[in-house]
């Protein structure tokens, strides 16, 4: 047995210690640090873009961003399609929406986005980190360009 100082969370500390016990203790200190957090808990910066929407309107992710349903959104702090956003997402299943149409995408352990490819007409960006909007009408549409899209000016 032997007299040890132990310094512990900036006090220090004398106490009785057998020798070995005293050696391993330091010892364990540099050899224990501490695991990176698990990859589900990384969160990743997914870029917004539907500036393309006409006329322009209000936008959310639910659990994430200010409600447009339950809220004013002249007067909340809800985000706007006129500019686009970064919002810090964890991997996990999400869903984006406005006053007239909301669909699914998730974002993967590595922080890329996907989404159905029924969307593929109106949403890209799958496999990257941007969602980028084009339709005000997301409904699955089985790969072909709607012909609403297709008209030129009236």
């Amino acid at each position: 047995m032997s007299f040890v100082t132990v310094r512990k969370m900036g006090y220090r500390f004398r106490t009785w210690m057998p020798v070995g016990v005293a050696i391993c203790l330091s010892l364990a200190g540099s050899w224990i640090h501490a695991a990176p957090p698990p990859a589900y808990t990384r969160e990743h910066v997914i870029t917004f873009d539907a500036t393309a929407l006409i006329p322009p309107t209000w936008w959310q992710v639910p659990g994430i961003t200010p409600m447009i349903m339950t809220m004013d959104p002249e007067s909340s702090d809800a985000f706007r399609t006129t500019e686009r956003k970064e919002l810090k997402l964890k991997p996990g299943q999400y869903k984006f929406g406005t006053f007239t149409f909301d669909f699914p995408f998730s974002v993967s352990l590595e922080g890329a986005v996907e989404f159905p490819k029924t969307l593929d007409q109106c949403v890209e960006g799958r496999g990257t980190h941007t969602l980028t909007v084009r339709c005000s009408r997301t409904y699955p549409h089985g790969g072909k360009r709607d012909n609403y899209y297709q008209e030129g000016p009236r």
